[in-house]
């Protein structure tokens, strides 16, 4: 009896059970839900750890941003540009100054040539070639040391219509005004031609050299207004060749 009641009257001793792995699982969770709910966001953020031997982020370590707008050129959208207006002289251009015309007597018929450069200085007279020698181009002048102006083609002066042309003799083995023309004219050269209306001044653009027999068919005949063509013979081949000058009236 003794021995029973000295058994209910000892102090018990407690027992402490081992925490395991499930309880400390709730306790981090009640852990981790106070701390969201008092800071209001998440604490971890789970990556993907990059490859072994690549620095290079993956998409899991990017942060997307929204792309900053791009400059745009031009008008807004829905409206059209402006026209540009053009420069105007003064305002950083400049313009292209006038082509001069020589100021020229009226049209009228050539009554001398003085070609200093080429010691070329012989009075004209109008000569006009029957039909026959008109259609075949060979024109054979008096047999003079003076210029023979073609009266059926143009004459030199404002409001010419077609070119005027002046043909002489070159002579073999005496002096002749037109030898020179073999021997001396050049381009560039002027000359003043004085007809019945005042003096123009032409200058010299061309000097060529054409077989007689080809002389017909070239470009020496033609239309060009006010254009003066003289004719002779070469020099050097008076029978086989002819020295075609060609001028134009000169501008000052």
């Amino acid at each position: 009896m003794s021995r029973e009641r000295s058994r209910h009257s000892a102090p018990v001793q407690p027992r402490w059970r081992r925490w395991n792995r499930g309880d400390l699982a709730i306790l981090l969770c009640g852990v981790l839900a106070f701390l969201s709910i008092t800071f209001g966001g998440p604490l971890l953020q789970l990556t993907q750890p990059a490859a072994v031997g690549s620095s290079a982020p993956t998409a899991a370590d990017v942060q997307f941003l929204e792309p900053a707008p791009v400059a745009v050129t031009g008008p807004p959208e829905g409206t059209v540009a402006a026209p540009v207006a053009p420069a105007t002289p003064g305002e950083g251009t400049t313009a292209a100054p006038p082509v001069q015309e020589p100021a020229l007597p009226a049209a009228a018929a050539p009554v001398r040539i003085r070609y200093p450069s080429a010691g070329f200085d012989v009075p004209v007279h109008p000569l006009q070639p029957d039909s026959a020698a008109q259609a075949s181009q060979t024109i054979v002048p008096p047999e003079t040391k003076d210029g023979y102006w073609l009266t059926p083609f143009g004459m030199p002066g404002a409001g010419s219509a077609n070119t005027t042309y002046v043909i002489g003799h070159s002579w073999d083995g005496a002096e002749a005004p037109f030898n020179h023309l073999s021997s001396a004219a050049a381009v560039g050269h002027r000359f003043d031609v004085d007809t019945t209306a005042g003096t123009m001044t032409y200058q010299v653009e061309n000097v060529t050299t054409y077989l007689k027999s080809s002389l017909k068919d070239s470009p020496v005949w033609d239309i060009v207004p006010n254009r003066l063509v003289l004719i002779s013979c070469y020099t050097e081949d008076p029978w086989g060749k002819n020295v075609v000058v060609t001028a134009s009236p000169a501008v000052s």
